[in-house]
């Protein structure tokens, strides 16, 4: 008789088996799920921003930033909301690395990322509030008005209003500034969510709570009818006459940071574009000009106290016979130093001047210097100096025409546009150097940031820059001229001059001031109602 021995593989009990592993794997990716999510969904809102003509990508953004933080907790939504930010900043501000390396781009990222968090903390307590979008909208607004003010002053770089030059909502913009523009953009983007949310309930359940569907709706709905409604508030119509401008694109000698230590070539480069221009006035070319707009830094070379900047300058000007608005680094060695651009006639020379107010931290002084220089001592040597701040409105009269002066990054403030307008400007210049960000997306960002403006306060803006893209916007927010990068150019309009004020312009903060009230009484709401549930549950 034969045997057949068999052989059985008893199951270590304290070892899960493939059923038990197979749901705790699951576990870990819905774990990782809404992290993840969280982050892609703010690297489609960073897709929404310029250069890219994608606006409407911030619709989707929302959406999932909705459906990502709804019916969490606080502590989650804080988390879920800094990854979210994280995936929108990192890419976003990237060029702030290009020539000083990850260290300072990372940081800020990190920094700015956390009122996004703390706007997803809140937006995760209203979130099963009736109208949850508005209360959430409105708490995105309030954490862009936080962080445009502080720290050092405020970074709004990246305000959603920015992404939207070329978008459906832009007429809001005249209606209540960037603030109502951005809130329109986030209330849409979450009631796309609802929405959403209302459909599958009723596939799931086969009923349609009707108030709930309609609130959804409406949250879209609304929103897109009043951009609609605001395009009458948008005019390229001229009514106090028109101007022949001209921007001055001179361009500068390398890349990068190195174009500091060629300060008198960035000038002979902008001297000799505008000679240039001259003689195709001259010869018929092109209309002369009213007036002649120079970038930011085209003299870094001091024409107070160095006769030859001033002689070349005094040049240009009588050669072209108009005034010229000179972007020239004041003072240093002692005194105190200004980026300012200078009015230059061409019979009397510099007439008027104005100061730059809202400057650059980390660039054009530093914060806790002395703390920093610890750290970083080869950070601080760059800035060897600190700019002093200007403290009036930048307004030139330039042949008759009022010419408003925000230099650069000031074009990121809202006040800083917002009371050269309501000091008389007609028109706007923004003078930018943007040389030192390579071929980088910044200057295609605060390009949008122009157009932007130029709706929000119904005026022409004129953006000349160093090294590009130096433009021509009408009121309407629509880009007539503008010029390659890196490369020598000149650009000559005749464009509207307008003295009307858009209600964006008359209103001021008070409609940021109602947003975030509003966002307040959501998240009060939100909080008194979790209190008492909790106190009933306890009783």
């Amino acid at each position: 008789m034969s045997t057949t021995e068999t052989s059985t593989t008893t199951q270590d009990p304290a070892r899960p088996g493939p059923a038990a592993e197979a749901p705790r794997s699951r576990r870990i990716l819905n774990r990782l799920l809404r992290p993840a999510v969280a982050a892609l969904g703010g690297v489609l809102l960073y897709l929404s921003f310029p250069p890219r003509p994608l606006w409407w990508l911030a619709l989707p953004a929302f959406a999932v930033l909705g459906w990502v933080l709804r019916g969490r907790s606080w502590k989650a939504g804080l988390g879920l909301g800094y990854l979210f930010g994280l995936g929108f900043l990192l890419p976003l501000l990237v060029w702030t690395g290009v020539e000083v390396g990850p260290g300072p781009w990372l940081g800020l990222a990190a920094i700015e990322a956390l009122f996004i968090g703390v706007a997803g903390a809140g937006t995760a307590l209203v979130s099963r509030l009736p109208l949850w979008p508005v209360w959430a909208a409105a708490l995105w607004t309030a954490a862009e008005a936080a962080r445009a003010r502080a720290p050092f002053g405020g970074f709004p770089w990246g305000k959603v209003a920015f992404g939207q030059a070329d978008g459906t909502f832009l007429p809001l913009a005249a209606l209540g500034g960037t603030p109502v523009l951005g809130f329109a953009v986030a209330l849409c983007g979450y009631g796309l969510y609802a929405c959403v949310r209302q459909v599958a309930r009723a596939r799931r359940t086969g009923g349609v709570r009707k108030g709930a569907a309609a609130a959804a709706l409406l949250t879209v709905v609304v929103p897109v009818a009043a951009s609609f409604g605001a395009r009458g508030l948008v005019s390229d119509a001229a009514e106090d006459g028109t101007a022949t401008v001209a921007v001055i694109q001179g361009n500068v000698p390398r890349l990068g940071l190195d174009f500091n230590s060629q300060r008198r070539a960035v000038l002979d480069y902008h001297v000799r574009e505008t000679l240039r221009l001259a003689a195709q006035v001259k010869a018929g070319k092109q209309p002369k000009p009213d007036f002649v707009l120079w970038p930011e830094n085209s003299s870094d070379v001091d024409p107070f106290v160095d006769d030859d900047a001033r002689a070349v300058i005094d040049g240009a000007a009588k050669t072209i016979g108009a005034p010229i608005s000179v972007g020239a680094v004041v003072g240093g060695y002692g005194t105190k130093l200004y980026n300012e651009q200078v009015q230059w006639d061409p019979k009397q020379g510099p007439v008027a001047t104005y100061d730059k107010r809202q400057i650059q931290p980390f660039g054009e002084y530093i914060p806790l210097r002395g703390l920093i220089s610890t750290f970083a001592p080869g950070y601080t040597s760059m800035v060897r100096q600190d700019f002093d701040r200007g403290t009036k409105p930048g307004l030139f009269t330039m042949a008759g025409t009022k010419v408003g002066i925000a230099t650069c990054y000031e074009t990121a403030f809202d006040w800083a546009v917002r009371d050269t307008v309501t000091a008389g400007a007609q028109l706007i210049s923004v003078p930018s150097n943007n040389a030192t960000f390579d071929r980088s997306e910044m200057t295609y960002q605060q390009l949008a940031m122009s157009r932007v403006r130029a709706v929000e306060h119904s005026r022409t803006v004129t953006v000349p820059v160093t090294s590009g893209v130096s433009a021509v916007i009408m009121p309407d927010g629509k880009v007539v001229q503008k010029t390659a990068l890196f490369t020598p150019a000149s650009l000559v309009a005749k464009v509207p001059l307008r003295s009307s004020r858009t209600p964006a312009t008359r209103l001021g903060t008070l409609p940021e001031w109602a947003l975030v009230a509003v966002g307040a009484a959501g998240l009060a709401w939100a909080i008194t109602r979790n209190v008492r549930r909790s106190r009933a549950g306890r009783g």
